[in-house]
């Protein structure tokens, strides 16, 4: 399956785990993601042997640069509920979406304006504050930063690197596409489905051929 990579992991003095993701971009994750990450939690919290109800308590958060539910408001808790009662079905988990766009005069809103904020000086939480100014004016926070941006540079260049790949496969296929639908008269979608061509690929194709159609 797949792995996940967290911007904060965090245990509370009763073993709660506490996973937080910053979500930058304009639509940010799917709401899915979110089911992901919490059974990625609760695999990872739980060793061999031991009984279910060891589990603790997880917190998955999402802090999103915009609202995600657009309805003003600056915490979002998903939690379970029994249908027929209504009651709240206690196994522990919580999902929490949190909006970066908040700007009230409590602690979320101070904490998403320091989040905002780019002048330690002007933060309202110190434990923040004191956090950036380790990494802006110290040569070990500095040396920190570099190399997470060095890092980070390598992992957007192999995905660039994948997707070169990708789209060049993609290509190919989107050929043999053209000529099944040329040659017999069929859909791309029927062309597609002959090919057995699923998932991103299939995907990918439909796209490079809408944007030869729309050209």
């Amino acid at each position: 399956g797949r792995t996940i990579t967290l911007d904060v992991k965090a245990l509370d003095r009763n073993g709660t785990e506490i996973d937080i993701e910053v979500q930058g971009n304009a639509e940010g994750a799917h709401v899915r993601r979110a089911r992901y990450h919490s059974s990625v939690v609760d695999s990872r919290m739980l060793k061999e042997g031991q009984r279910f109800k060891e589990l603790k308590d997880s917190y998955v958060i999402f802090i999103y640069k915009h609202d995600k539910f657009r309805k003003g408001l600056p915490v979002y808790h998903i939690d379970r509920y029994v249908r027929e009662t209504g009651k709240r079905f206690e196994d522990g988990s919580h999902i929490v979406y949190v909006n970066g766009n908040y700007k009230g005069d409590d602690e979320i809103g101070q904490l998403m304006q320091d989040f905002h904020q780019t002048d330690p000086e002007k933060m309202k939480y110190a434990e923040l504050a004191d956090s950036v100014k380790h990494y802006k004016d110290t040569e070990k926070g500095r040396e920190t930063v570099c190399e997470a941006v060095e890092k980070y540079g390598d992992k957007r260049e192999k995905i660039g690197e994948a997707r070169g790949e990708a789209r060049g496969e993609a290509r190919g296929s989107t050929n043999a596409v053209k000529k099944l639908m040329q040659n017999m008269k069929l859909t791309v979608e029927q062309a597609l489905d002959i090919l057995e061509i699923t998932g991103e690929k299939r995907t990918e194709i439909l796209e490079q051929l809408n944007e030869k159609s729309d050209v």
